[in-house]
């Protein structure tokens, strides 16, 4: 009996496994046939001063509803931008709580040239929500997806008095770790996709200016941590990759938040997976940090209602 429950349980481990390959990739396809229809909004834009560049625009999808007192800021991932189907999702659900909503966009995620972006950058989300248009809200909450959360949780630790609770699906925790995760071979599908998308960023700012690393050593970049080492490293100053990930990483500093703050992670996440995040998870002080593990699911998508549960909790944690 023992051994024939242990085979049942693989089975369905390994079941459950490909079916977060399938909740990865399904969601996508089906946007492309089926887009998500996110509530009309208006394009949003600020500019912030960089040390080294001088004004960096910020530009996202402000949809403001008239009675709201809370604005949900949104935060997408690596390789993301406010499009992406889980931020028009975000959108759709804040809509009808009543709730204005935010999805902001990083530096050059837009293709427009003006910078790049990494996991350290939670400043940009402290000014942007200083954008006087912004000031009218009592309340703020944050959504952010696997970096963009990793940038939520940052934020919790030094946010405004305004904001109430932050929230982070499939973030990565420790840089190092989630980053050995997804350059594994297996992984290699996702890795492309995502550095696809961060190549096309980088052409488009070396198009505006010089950059310390030639397109053509990015074109041959394979892994992510290749891309931090030369994309990352020398344009914000890093002494080197290890220097950035253990700077930049809030894994670490998870029992200094500020604010309640959710972890909605998915238990058979094949980016971000759930191995290289529980560690960061397991020493935090309890009570700074809930966290929550979702059976079926992919990568920053899955079945049902666990993206309301997040804007449950949110709400709760706001009152």
């Amino acid at each position: 009996m023992t051994m024939r429950n242990a085979m049942r349980d693989a089975m369905r481990d390994g079941w459950e496994a490909w079916a977060g390959h399938a909740w990865t990739v399904g969601p996508s396809i089906r946007d492309r046939i089926r887009p998500i229809r996110a509530p009309d909004g208006v394009v949003w834009e600020t500019t912030l001063v960089d040390p080294e560049l001088g004004e960096v625009r910020l530009r996202g999808v402000l949809r403001e509803e008239p009675e709201a007192s809370t604005l949900l800021l949104v935060v997408h991932g690596l390789g993301g931008d406010p499009a992406s189907p889980y931020c028009r999702r975000a959108a759709q659900r804040a809509a009808a709580r009543g709730w204005s909503c935010l999805r902001l966009g990083m530096r050059g995620s837009s293709g427009d040239g003006e910078d790049l972006y990494h996991a350290g950058l939670d400043r940009d989300l402290a000014h942007a929500l200083e954008d006087p248009r912004l000031r009218r809200y009592d309340r703020v909450v944050v959504l952010g997806y696997s970096l963009g959360g990793h940038l939520a949780l940052r934020y919790g630790l030094r946010p405004s008095a305004r904001v109430t609770a932050v929230a982070a699906v499939g973030a990565p925790l420790d840089l190092d770790r989630s980053c050995r995760a997804i350059d594994r071979r297996r992984a290699w599908p996702y890795r492309a996709y995502v550095l696809s998308a961060l190549r096309q960023s980088y052409r488009a700012v070396a198009a505006r200016r010089p950059l310390a690393t030639s397109l053509e050593e990015i074109a041959r970049v394979r892994t992510l941590r290749d891309w931090d080492r030369r994309a990352v490293v020398p344009r914000f100053g890093f002494a080197d990759v290890d220097d950035y990930y253990r700077r930049a990483s809030v894994g670490p500093r998870l029992s200094a938040l500020q604010v309640p703050a959710l972890y909605l992670g998915m238990r058979h996440d094949p980016m971000v997976v759930r191995a290289a995040v529980e560690p960061s998870l397991a020493a935090a002080t309890p009570g700074r940090l809930e966290t929550r593990w979702q059976l079926r699911g992919g990568h920053v998508a899955g079945p049902g209602t666990w993206e309301d549960e997040a804007l449950d909790w949110l709400d709760r944690a706001r009152r």
